[in-house]
This record gives C-alpha cells, sequence and structure tokens, in this order.
C-alpha cells in the first residue's frame, strides 16, 4: 500500500510539473487601477476642441496623469474626463505644453511619432487604439485576440478581415507575451462616425515664445462600437452601472531632465490617468475602470478624482 501511495505521489509530481505555467501577472493589480463614474452630458455637446460645454465644466476630471512605468509625478500638467449621452462616448483631455508641436497632416500617419493624445476602448475579444496629435490628425487601429478571432465572426466586416492589405499579427509591446496572445492588428478599419477636434492655446510650431498648451474633444458613437461589443454583447449605449476598461494617456517625443538627488528618477516619455509598471498601452487589463452612471453631470465646478480606488461619485 505504502508502495501504491507513493507510486501515485510521483505521478502527480509529474503531471503537475508538466503542466502549463501559472499566467503571467499582470503588471498592475487590479485593485491599484483607478476607477471613474462616467456621467451623462447636461446637454448637446459641441465638439470643436474647446471644451467649454456646461457638461465639461462639471464633468470630474482625472487626477493629473503620472508616469507610464513608475506611477511618479511629471513635469506638466494634463487631465482627461468622460461624459455620454444616447449617441456617443465624449472624451476631453487638457494637455499643458509650453512648445506645442505637430508636423504630420496624413490620416493614418505614425502620429505615435510626435506628442499626442491617445484613447484605447477595451471590449471583451478586442480594443481600440485612438491617436491624435495637436493638428487633429488621427491614427487608429482595431485589435482583435487571435484567439477570439474566429468565434467572433470578425472576418465578416471586410475591413477586418485577415485578407486585407493592412491587417498584420501583433505580438505586444513589452508585456510579451499576453496571456490571451497574439492580436489580430487591423490598420484598415475606421471608426463611423468619429468626430474630433483640437484647440491650441498658443502658437502651433512657433518655438521663440511659450504656450500653455492644448485641449481635444473626442466623439465616439456608440452606433460604432458593433465590434467592440461583439464578444460580450455589452449594452450600446451603456446601462447605468456598466463598467468598461478605457485607457487615458499622453506621448511625448522629450524627457524631463533627471533630478539631481534622485537616482530612481526616470521620464518614460508616457504619461498616463492610471499606471500600467511597463511601456506598454496594450494591456486592457490595466486599463482604467469606466462606470456608467445614468445620472447627469452633477451640478458644480469640476473636481479631480482619485487616482485608485473605489468610483469617483461626486
Amino acid at each position: 500500500m505504502r508502495r501504491l501511495t507513493l507510486l501515485l505521489a510521483a505521478a502527480l509530481a509529474s503531471t503537475a510539473a508538466a503542466a502549463d505555467p501559472p499566467p503571467r501577472p499582470f503588471p498592475v493589480p487590479d485593485a491599484e487601477v483607478a476607477r471613474y463614474t462616467a456621467f451623462r452630458a447636461a446637454g448637446p455637446i459641441e465638439v470643436d476642441g474647446r471644451l467649454d460645454e456646461e457638461s465639461w465644466r462639471r464633468a470630474p476630471r482625472s487626477p493629473r496623469f503620472v508616469d507610464m512605468v513608475t506611477g511618479r509625478p511629471v513635469v506638466h500638467d494634463t487631465h482627461a474626463a468622460v461624459v455620454w449621452d444616447d449617441e456617443a462616448l465624449y472624451v476631453g483631455f487638457w494637455v499643458e505644453e509650453p512648445m506645442v508641436e505637430a508636423k504630420l497632416t496624413n490620416k493614418g500617419a505614425a502620429i505615435y511619432r510626435e506628442n499626442d493624445v491617445e484613447v484605447f476602448i477595451a471590449g471583451r475579444d478586442a480594443y481600440y487604439e485612438f491617436e491624435m496629435n495637436a493638428l487633429g490628425t488621427i491614427y487608429e487601429v482595431f485589435f482583435i485576440w487571435k484567439e477570439a478571432y474566429d468565434r467572433g465572426g470578425y472576418a465578416a466586416e471586410p475591413t477586418l478581415s485577415m485578407s486585407h492589405p493592412r491587417t498584420a499579427h501583433f505580438d505586444g509591446l513589452q508585456f510579451s507575451p499576453h496571456p490571451r496572445g497574439r492580436r489580430v492588428a487591423c490598420l484598415g478599419w475606421e471608426f463611423p462616425g468619429i468626430r474630433t477636434a483640437v484647440f491650441v492655446d498658443g502658437s502651433l510650431n512657433k518655438n521663440d515664445d511659450r504656450d500653455r498648451g492644448w485641449t481635444a474633444e473626442l466623439a465616439f458613437p456608440w452606433r460604432g462600437m458593433k465590434w467592440l461589443a461583439a464578444g460580450d454583447g455589452r449594452a450600446l449605449p451603456p446601462r447605468d452601472g456598466d463598467d468598461w476598461r478605457i485607457d487615458f494617456s499622453r506621448f511625448n517625443h522629450y524627457r524631463e531632465a533627471p533630478h539631481p538627488d534622485d537616482d530612481r528618477w526616470g521620464d518614460s516619455g508616457g504619461w498616463v490617468w492610471s499606471k500600467h509598471g511597463i511601456r506598454d498601452s496594450h494591456v486592457p487589463e490595466v486599463f482604467p475602470h469606466v462606470e456608467f452612471s445614468a445620472s447627469e453631470v452633477p451640478a458644480g465646478p469640476a473636481g479631480d478624482v482619485p487616482a485608485s480606488g473605489p468610483a469617483a461619485t461626486r
């Protein structure tokens, strides 16, 4: 009997050793990821880049953005906010920038090579990347997790087809391999009905003066999110209490000078609402939680919300 017990123990140990290793942990635990409540707009939103509607004055703003990798403070101020209505999801950015620069003008150009703002909207089996510079030039990609591609029926959309000339495979950046594996990157897909605008508070591409910065205003219509919602059939527009994962970031092609009394200092060039713990925007599991509220934006001036912890409900 003892011999049989030992043999069984050895077999179990061998099986455990041969099993797949545990999934790779994500760079930031969910308890440390920012949470935010997105309220309904108080009236129509005119997408002109100025963010001067009553809704934007009242909407809670994010905390000041932090370094993407370390979560430490950064040299210039950046905030974002979200409101919504039955037509669209609206995102606003307030970007402090002493020298506003942008040169790329062709849609689909590599905006990530310039200073920009970025939004990533995640569904269960896909996510959407949006980038825009201070000229209002945009770059967008629709990513689908390869293991979900066939069951989601994505090939029915020509611009998401594997045979499309602008479709490729993507393995991620620094957080690779991701536990879900490869993505299908669809660069030919364009967000239906998207509206965007920029307002520069200063002089674009004129560096003999000091600018105050720029604001960006974005409208993502719910009708354009059909394929984002395909994985889990989420409601469009969302229902009261629905929780989405949306990332908000700013990338710069300069770095803050090191602090002479702090050898740990390092500006990654990527600044975000909620720390990623790694220089990689393609990890939906670290995107902020955005909970949708059916309530209108509260009366009174906007205030910053905590970087993490319970959803803001001011």
